[in-house]
């Protein structure tokens, strides 16, 4: 099984999902937009897509001309039956395409906070989270629902965390996160001018009880990928 990346920024990859997914039989490929030349694959060379995040928005098209190709390129996967996974602005990316809004949240997401089952469709097949669970978040946009998905993840400062639609799965929040990768994007929290809150962590409260929190995210995470995966193989 082939898994193709597309990423925005350097340090924005799978993280953990990636490792999953290499554990379980997939050859990972990588699109990377921010390089000069993205190669994207004929889409007849994948099995599975997975757009992950960064921090442009999917509205930039004048400042990062790339996001006409991504938009197409993800659109294009949907139509051929392609299944889709999306990640934080990969999720508003798949959310545009089907027809969604993409905009800004009411407050940004910084830190770690619980997210809770919304109403899922048992026929899915798909939620593998807790009821409630605590989870990474690094956002300040937002998406509807597209039309025909569900919604299946809400939290206390965003409605719309999660939704599904057939194969595809769009994911506002950040399970794949690594104690790596949680202290890389930390070094740049004071770049995003948002000044700490109740819904906006402080580097050192994110530090708290990190590896405990980690594993306990990555657990559920990789229960999520199985059951996606396992819905995939029907």
């Amino acid at each position: 099984m082939r898994a193709h990346v597309l990423m925005h920024v350097d340090f924005e990859g799978p993280g953990s999902m990636g490792t999953w997914f290499a554990s379980h039989g997939y050859t990972l490929t990588h699109t990377r937009f921010y390089q000069d030349i993205p190669a994207l694959p004929e889409l007849s060379d994948i099995d599975v897509l997975v757009v992950m995040g960064g921090p442009m928005s999917v509205n930039d098209e004048a400042e990062f001309p790339w996001l006409v190709t991504e938009k197409r390129y993800v659109r294009a996967a949907i139509q051929a039956g392609k299944p889709v996974l999306g990640v934080c602005l990969g999720a508003q990316l798949i959310a545009s395409v089907l027809g969604a809004r993409v905009f800004p949240n009411k407050l940004r997401e910084i830190g770690w906070f619980p997210v809770r089952a919304a109403e899922v469709a048992e026929s899915d097949g798909l939620f593998a989270f807790p009821e409630q669970i605590e989870v990474f978040h690094w956002h300040g946009e937002t998406f509807t629902i597209p039309p025909g998905a569900t919604r299946i993840l809400k939290s206390r400062y965003c409605e719309n965390q999660a939704f599904a639609m057939g194969p595809h799965l769009g994911m506002q929040c950040h399970v794949e996160m690594t104690e790596a990768m949680i202290r890389l994007w930390c070094r740049v929290w004071a770049d995003e001018k948002a000044a700490a809150g109740p819904s906006v962590q402080t580097p050192d409260q994110m530090y708290e009880h990190m590896e405990e929190r980690i594993a306990a995210m990555r657990m559920a995470a990789d229960r999520l990928y199985a059951r996606w995966v396992a819905g995939l193989r029907r």
